[in-house]
């Protein structure tokens, strides 16, 4: 067995969620969940078929966000695993429920615009993802100050009141 790190390549401000499923009925069922969740979402989607013809399968609405989520299921090549590119002002916080409710879904192994490495395992059978890298280390522990900022900021992009 060989570890592989696989960076996730993507502009700054793109949020992706990267997911594991189990059918490739998944493809048309996820696109159906985000198009019914989230009236003219902008996406991207591929699933990396893991038996039959082993293809990437891919659906969306924007060219971009599919190119991306093709070239990266490319990358990441471990099989029934999905990755969703959302377009610029979507986020993972308005499809995840939906996503989550999918029946064939059986996790999610991130949801970010971080910075994002797939910790993924090589056989001589094929791929699977261990786990992620989201982001970076800790600077610190959050003190008042640090409270106040996250409280305000949450009120002031309308995700609390």
């Amino acid at each position: 067995m060989e570890l592989k790190l696989v960076s996730i390549e993507k502009p700054d401000a793109i949020n992706f969620v990267l997911g594991q499923t189990h059918f490739i009925k998944s493809v048309e069922d996820i696109h159906e969940a985000l198009v019914t969740s989230v009236p003219g979402i902008k996406f991207g989607l591929a699933f990396c078929e893991a038996s039959g013809k082993c293809l990437i399968r891919w659906t969306g609405t924007d060219e971009a966000m599919i190119e991306l989520a093709r070239k990266n299921a490319l990358a990441i090549a471990a099989g029934h695993t999905f990755i969703l590119f959302l377009g610029e002002g979507f986020y993972p916080i308005n499809v995840l429920n939906a996503l989550k409710m999918v029946p064939e879904v059986c996790r999610i192994f991130c949801a970010t615009a971080n910075p994002t490495q797939v910790i993924v395992a090589e056989t001589e059978q094929g791929r699977g993802v261990l786990g992620v890298v989201d982001g970076f280390f800790p600077k610190g522990l959050e003190d008042e100050e640090g409270i106040a900022w996250r409280k305000g900021f949450l009120r002031a992009i309308g995700y609390k009141l």
